[in-house]
């Protein structure tokens, strides 16, 4: 029997990056201790008032078919809260509910991609990026951004690859660099999506975790709001990670037909998730910052340690959980870095090449374990990389 070549080729054929993940947790079921600085997975849990709200809806009978776009409550409120974070106008008809981030990314991608089309995403990248455009039959096309220009990418970047694709997939506040997308960045995001008539799909899921500068969204630019779908989750904003509650967000056209595709695949949110939703959004930003606040903290101890050598240096972080150090000093490769680290001390980091090209020579360093594991983890790592420079 013969698989499709669509899921036989997701990763196109090769590895999806995560060896050095797996490796670690390899080590952890054996028994062994690891610091894990690998995964966006916060170590705080759901708050326990939102576990509450599920739990109340749940008993009181949410638990049956949830209506497919989402309810028409945390619809309402997803808009809201776009409309005010934004100020671009929005209703709940320009809105539908996901589960997750991710499956919101796979809709978007469906909505505005035919089969064999070229999809681009600009690099480096979160890891799935690539397999979610394979998986709609599209191919993915890099736009190689720059270290020396904090992995910004500029309107020339994205030019020398535009011609013939159909979309354009950005991440501001970005996983993996942590890098807050500036004004001027956008604004050629959104003159390439108007000279080369893109497709904007804008994953915003970090967009509470923004330490210095501000969250702009392609949406807000010119001529930018009937070419935007928008990706948010509950996951990174409120701890939701295993809740699986997301949304897609553009004209009220687009949403409708991603609407009928989610009636043929996921068939809605759970009815309780969606109400504990409703509950953590309308709880306002004290929550959301509650829940950040950790991430902040260990990126100014993060900034602190690696200031205190002049080895490696830190990619400009403006948000979210992570933190991009180039080791090239090293002559390492980040995986070799990576593989290294984890041999001599059981700190698990992911190399840049799992997130495409661009960021060879660096390592992802997540900010998820306590401040006083975080500081005692990433001491070691600058260490070693003194070590291991010749």
């Amino acid at each position: 029997m013969q698989l499709s070549k669509r899921i036989l080729n997701l990763n196109a054929g090769g590895s999806d990056g995560w060896d050095v993940f797996y490796r670690a947790r390899n080590m952890i079921a054996d028994g062994v201790e690891v610091t894990e600085l690998t995964i966006g997975e916060h170590d705080i849990r759901t708050h326990s008032k939102i576990l509450n709200a599920m739990h109340e809806a749940a008993k009181a009978g949410h638990t049956g078919y949830a209506v497919v776009p989402g309810t028409n409550a945390l619809r309402d409120t997803v808009a809201a809260r776009l409309t005010e974070r934004s100020g671009v106008p929005t209703t709940r008809d320009n809105v539908l509910i996901t589960t997750g981030g991710q499956a919101a990314l796979f809709a978007a991608h469906h909505a505005v991609l035919d089969e064999g089309d070229v999809a681009l995403i600009c690099d480096p990248y979160y890891a799935t990026y690539p397999g979610t455009v394979r998986g709609v039959g599209a191919t993915p096309r890099s736009v190689l951004t720059r270290p020396e220009a904090a992995f910004q990418p500029s309107f020339i970047d994205i030019a020398k690859q535009a011609r013939g694709a159909r979309s354009i997939l950005v991440n501001t506040p970005n996983n993996p660099t942590g890098v807050v997308y500036a004004e001027e960045t956008v604004n050629g995001i959104a003159r390439a999506c108007r000279e080369y008539d893109l497709w904007c799909i804008s994953d915003e899921v970090y967009d509470t975790q923004v330490w210095e500068g501000a969250h702009i969204s392609p949406r807000t630019a010119e001529g930018m709001v009937e070419r935007t779908l928008v990706v948010g989750s509950m996951s990174k904003s409120h701890a939701m990670t295993g809740s699986r509650v997301g949304w897609v967000a553009g004209p009220a056209e687009v949403v409708e037909h991603i609407i009928n595709l989610s009636t043929h695949t996921t068939y809605g949110v759970p009815g309780y998730i969606q109400d504990a939703a409703t509950f953590a959004l309308n709880e306002g930003p004290g929550l959301e910052k509650e829940v950040g606040a950790p991430f902040e903290r260990r990126r100014e101890i993060g900034k602190r340690l690696v200031e205190a050598q002049n080895l490696v240096k830190l990619v400009p972080s403006g948000g979210a959980m992570y933190l991009m150090l180039d080791i090239r000093a090293t002559g390492l490769s980040g995986e070799e870095f990576a593989n290294q680290l984890l041999d001599a001390h059981h700190i698990a980091v992911m190399p840049g090449e799992s997130f495409g090209e661009a960021a060879a020579g660096h390592v992802r360093v997540a900010m998820t374990v306590d401040d006083e594991a975080f500081e005692r983890a990433l001491s070691t790592v600058l260490s070693f990389a003194k070590e291991m420079t010749p």
